[in-house]
């Protein structure tokens, strides 16, 4: 400040001066005296003109993976949706597969959050493989299974007994996928029961074209004609597909009970969101959503 009044001084010299300054001695001053004035201004502006600024923070949503059975496909959608509505700030990727594929990729060190199977034993994969903590599975929701047929019978399907028919061509999974493994003990039962022919399992493991690697293969197959029948579980008949398919449905002595687990993944980087989720799939708004695609709630 002590500066910028000698400059004004400069600037606006007192009306009395004892020794008058020569003309062109004084212009040059005022030149220089400007120039500094000008300097010591835009200092001053600048260092009052720059004040911190509030620190502006955009939260993005944390993003959770969750790997889920193809059978929970259309159900864990809408409840994926309803979740982020409720929870803004999260954002959920599914990863649906065959629930064996799935524990395969998480048994590699695939990068995921939530486990839901479709099956104990390929949770229990997971178990093994350290990406789910023993006892931290939760069983969430029950399936069964039913047959299925082009809408427009190409092999005239009536009954189960029908499945073993000379020349039927039937699409199943495959053994190690959970509704593999379910419609194996299906036939299991029914080669005990007298209302089927003792050859009955024999007869239509024979008449099998194809193992699916996931129940939606199945569906889609049968669907698309390129099986006279397949076995896939009641919540993949959906109001989408009723047009295309027609059922047979499985008595509950002869059918299984499909279980369905859900996990959080050990080495989550993101735990309570995928707690949050698990616990919203658990809850009611949750189970009303499975209940609608066909699930049997879990008591």
């Amino acid at each position: 400040m002590v500066l910028l009044r000698k400059l004004i001084n400069i600037l606006a010299p007192p009306a009395y001066q004892p020794a008058p300054v020569p003309i062109r001695s004084r212009g040059r001053r005022r030149k220089i005296a400007i120039i500094l004035f000008l300097v010591l201004l835009t200092a001053l502006t600048v260092g009052c003109g720059a004040q911190p600024q509030a620190e502006t923070t955009s939260t993005k949503p944390v993003t959770i993976t969750v790997f889920a059975a193809a059978s929970l496909t259309e159900a864990f959608t809408e409840i994926g949706h309803n979740f982020e509505a409720a929870q803004p700030d999260v954002k959920v990727i599914f990863n649906f597969a065959g629930s064996q594929q799935l524990a395969h990729q998480l048994s590699q060190g695939a990068p995921a959050d939530v486990f839901a199977s479709a099956n104990t034993a390929q949770m229990q994969t997971a178990i093994e493989a350290g990406r789910v903590t023993d006892n931290a599975a939760q069983t969430f929701v029950h399936n069964r299974l039913v047959v299925i047929y082009p809408a427009d019978n190409p092999a005239g399907l009536v009954t189960l007994q029908d499945l073993s028919k000379p020349g039927l061509r039937l699409i199943l999974a495959a053994a190690d996928v959970p509704v593999g493994r379910y419609s194996q003990q299906f036939l299991d039962k029914a080669a005990q029961d007298p209302a089927f022919e003792a050859d009955f399992k024999d007869g239509l493991l024979t008449n099998v074209v194809s193992y699916e690697q996931s129940v939606k293969a199945v569906l889609t197959k049968v669907a698309l004609g390129e099986g006279d029948a397949g076995i896939v579980y009641n919540s993949d008949v959906t109001a989408d597909i009723a047009d295309q398919v027609s059922r047979i449905d499985i008595p509950d002595d002869l059918n299984t009970i499909a279980t369905y687990p859900i996990a959080v993944v050990s080495d989550t980087e993101s735990p309570n969101p995928s707690q949050n989720f698990v616990a919203y799939v658990l809850s009611p708004a949750g189970q009303d959503v499975l209940a609608k695609f066909g699930f049997t709630g879990v008591p």
